[in-house]
């Protein structure tokens, strides 16, 4: 018994300490956990493609569309959708939603709880959508799926919500790390695109956590990139404007798959059966030729950098299978996007580059130069992340001389995008039509790292509103600052009092002479109406809070065994304003 009230006190003391800002080596341990997780995650949902392919595609090899006879390729899609509907069709939409975008709704709006049926659907769609031939990646499974046993763990263990929005980061960016071998782009990723901040607290934990996500697939996979690159540089300068066209052109596609992938209401009003339909058969219609648009597609990507491949190739990459990847989100089909963007990219900067080669030949000699920076400028410009970007470009090439020629490619290519296209990023765009993103404020997102044990007054009482005079002495006596009125009708709040108002009362003998009873709610002083608040919540959900329910004062509640609850603390708005502007 001694020993498991010891356990449950190092609980309560690692909650108590992940609650404030500066938490740096607990949010560490978490991140070394959640890298490690979620690189088990990612082996197994690879493990579940082979798995799967392996009882029908040549090889055992879930890219290997192009072997099949042209019928097989062009059923295997409508079997997808057939399987995805039947598996979603009787569930609420709010379980339809999956992948990155999921995850970053869920990070602003829920503190990032992550729901279990979202993530049971996300397994299903993941592996049924790839090996069943949509255009679709692994990496925004592999990010839900990541990120959401991440939140498990905090969930579990009742941690604070601020260490919640970490574990989020740190899922996103070990599977990014574990899908491409890419650690250092797989953090850039969590902070640029899902958690959006740059903070020496958040990202000591991010970093441990990509890190654990690339030694776990480097200990099944290996630590070779997801895809071979040539080594390439610069040639001459001669090249430079030849590069910013085809980032000017990756802009306008990137921008263009954008406003198609949030679905044009004609599309989005029809019935959900009608709308796999559609997605299934402009697939099958396209595998039948074209069964390089199939599937995640980086095979493709290998024969663009190591060998030839042919114009009309090259164009169905470039144009189809971006169009085929934006119809499956605007349908309804949440699949991963990040690889059929590289690969749409690489086949438009490798276009480029055939057309520069036959019109300018002595200036234009190295084609896969623009396919790797055509998979930048894609990458930055569809989901407005210039840096993540960059960083997976010098991590799969391996080759620092690439990075001017990169640098120009992707500023191009997401000012484009942004300017001419209005485009302000995949993800986003989806979150656009719900207002200002929260995490966008300067204020959510700073009282959004601290949960509120950081920030209460712990120094309370509790007591019922009417008392006698020695009750009155014995509650002074623990010397608390608040007073926590409980009400005797149960439906109303309680109410909080400066404890210095009532020890004022008691030294004036003139007023207790004619108050034998002390009715709390008359002894002079402001009292403040409470609403109630999480222990777990952070500074941002109490914020809301008081704004919602129009009270100056919230009182701290956590429940300490099954339906009793406990009052904590007090935390009032002023001591939120007050934090906020000390730590500006």
């Amino acid at each position: 018994m001694p020993r498991f009230a010891l356990r449950r006190l190092s609980l309560d003391r690692f909650r108590s300490q992940l609650a404030s800002v500066d938490a740096m080596p607990q949010l560490c341990l978490l991140g070394i956990f959640a890298g490690i997780l979620t690189g088990s995650v990612m082996v197994l949902f690879r493990l579940l493609l082979k798995l799967g392919a392996f009882f029908f595609m040549p090889g055992g090899n879930p890219e290997a569309f192009e072997a099949l006879p042209p019928p097989i390729r062009a059923l295997l899609p409508l079997i997808a959708v057939c399987l995805i509907g039947v598996w979603l069709w009787p569930q609420p939409s709010r379980a339809l939603k999956m992948g990155i975008g999921h995850v970053i709704e869920r990070l602003a709006y829920q503190q990032g709880k992550m729901p279990l049926r979202n993530w049971i659907n996300q397994w299903w769609v993941g592996v049924i959508s790839v090996i069943g031939g949509l255009s679709a990646g692994r990496e925004g499974p592999a990010i839900h799926l990541g990120s959401a046993a991440s939140s498990w763990i905090g969930s579990r263990l009742r941690l604070p919500h601020n260490s919640l929005r970490v574990l989020v980061g740190c899922g996103t960016a070990a599977g990014i790390s574990a899908s491409f071998n890419t650690p250092i782009a797989g953090v850039i990723f969590a902070m640029e695109v899902v958690m959006m901040e740059y903070t020496i607290a958040g990202f000591m934990p991010v970093i441990l956590a990509s890190t654990m996500g690339a030694l776990v697939s480097w200990g099944i996979y290996g630590a070779e990139p997801a895809f071979s690159v040539p080594p390439l540089q610069l040639s001459s300068l001669m090249d430079l404007p030849g590069i910013v066209l085809t980032a000017l052109v990756v802009g306008l596609l990137a921008g263009g798959f954008v406003r198609l992938a949030q679905g044009h209401p004609a599309v989005t009003r029809l019935p959900f059966a009608l709308r796999l339909a559609l997605i299934g058969g402009l697939t099958a219609l396209a595998a039948w030729w074209y069964p390089q648009v199939q599937g995640i597609g980086y095979d493709s990507i290998d024969r663009m950098l190591n060998a030839s491949v042919t114009l009309d190739v090259l164009l169905a990459l470039a144009v189809v299978k971006l169009a085929l990847t934006a119809i499956c989100m605007a349908g309804g089909v949440s699949v991963g996007i990040i690889g059929p963007l590289l690969v749409s990219g690489a086949a438009t900067g490798a276009l480029m580059g055939a057309l520069g080669a036959m019109l300018w030949p002595s200036v234009v000699d190295t084609p896969a130069l623009y396919a790797v920076l055509g998979m930048a400028a894609m990458m930055a410009a569809a989901l407005q992340a210039p840096l993540a970007a960059l960083l997976a470009l010098l991590e799969l090439t391996r080759n620092t001389e690439i990075m001017l020629p990169g640098m120009l490619a992707v500023v191009v290519a997401v000012m484009t995008a942004r300017q001419l296209c209005g485009c302000q990023g995949f993800f986003m765009s989806h979150l656009a039509q719900q207002g200002l993103h929260p995490l966008q404020q300067p204020l959510m997102q700073a009282l959004s790292r601290v949960a509120v044990p950081a920030v209460m007054e712990r120094n309370l009482a509790r007591t019922p509103r009417v008392i006698d005079h020695d009750r009155a002495k014995s509650l002074l006596d623990a010397k608390p600052t608040w007073l926590i009125i409980i009400q005797d009708d149960k439906a109303k709040p309680p109410l909080a009092l400066k404890a210095a108002n009532l020890a004022r009362v008691l030294h004036d003998d003139a007023w207790l002479a004619e108050h034998p009873q002390i009715d709390l709610e008359e002894v002079p002083g402001q009292r403040l109406e409470l609403a109630p608040v999480h222990l777990e919540a952070t500074l941002s959900e109490a914020y809301d809070t008081l704004n919602e329910s129009g009270v100056e004062a919230l009182y701290v509640e956590h429940t300490t065994a099954p339906m009793i609850r406990k009052i904590s603390g007090i935390i009032t708005r002023e001591a939120i304003e007050n934090y906020y502007r000390r730590k500006r």
